[in-house]
């Protein structure tokens, strides 16, 4: 039986909460909602406390959450990024400010469900053999494409027209995005097969000036600071109550997520 200030409780809120915290093991999704349901007691006691709210409210509504609000408002101090802060994060995250490059490719999709352990490996072999006939001669996509690639873009020639981050999977993006113009000499592998790719076009991304994004990393410095702030702000009020029934250890609490 958990108690938080000699308030209990109970099993059933507990198993009701676990719907919302998928786990590998019952027990972790046990744990992760026991935890939400210790920290918003210690922050609803500190809300009636405070006068705020009343012993009936379900901090969890829509009224709960509002005097949530008010209570971090209240009781938390936050910083807000200065613009010297923001200014020194855009210098030391220069990458993370640099429009999409973009591509023009064209590809032979040799299709193949994720699962398949058998049909891969000869699919891979098979795009290796592909490849082989169009190093001297890219002439030839075209043509093979339209012979072998599962894809719609076969009836064109392969073609994806253009292509910037974020429009294809991950496992294609990470590698084609990486790889010079011309024939990519490896068959990649993606959930739908493997691909013969070409690149036809590259352009690299651009700088963008501080101006353009001074918002955008302001809003993330604050909600950044904010987080911890809170997280804080939790940790003192848990090493202030009496929890029993449960060793609850929070670096990052499940709460702010």
């Amino acid at each position: 039986m958990i108690s938080v200030n000699q308030t209990f409780i109970d099993e059933t809120s507990i198993v009701k909460e676990m719907q919302y915290h998928d786990s590998a093991t019952h027990a972790d999704s046990k744990n992760k909602a026991s935890e939400v349901l210790i920290i918003a007691e210690l922050l609803k006691q500190r809300a009636i406390e405070l006068g705020y709210v009343d012993q009936d409210v379900d901090i969890t509504s829509e009224s709960g959450n509002e005097f949530l609000e008010m209570l971090i408002e209240n009781e938390v101090d936050i910083p807000k990024a200065t613009d010297a802060d923001c200014r020194q994060y855009f210098k030391s995250n220069p990458t993370k400010f640099i429009t999409s490059p973009l591509i023009a490719a064209r590809h032979i999709l040799l299709s193949a469900a994720p699962d398949d352990a058998e049909l891969r490996p000869k699919l891979i072999d098979q795009a290796k053999t592909l490849i082989e006939r169009l190093e001297p001669s890219l002439s030839l996509f075209s043509t093979l494409a339209e012979m072998n690639s599962a894809c719609s873009s076969a009836k064109v020639g392969g073609e994806l027209g253009q292509l910037s981050k974020g429009q294809t999977v991950p496992e294609f993006e990470r590698q084609v995005f990486n790889c010079p113009v011309g024939l990519i000499k490896v068959p990649i592998e993606t959930r739908y097969g493997i691909h013969i790719v070409v690149v036809d076009e590259r352009v690299e991304g651009k700088e963008l000036p501080y101006d353009m994004v001074k918002s955008r990393i302001s809003n993330y410095l604050d909600e950044k600071v904010r987080r911890k702030s809170i997280a804080q702000y939790i940790q003192t009020l848990l090493a202030n109550a009496d929890i029993a029934g449960f060793d609850l250890a929070v670096s990052d609490s499940p709460l702010l997520q």
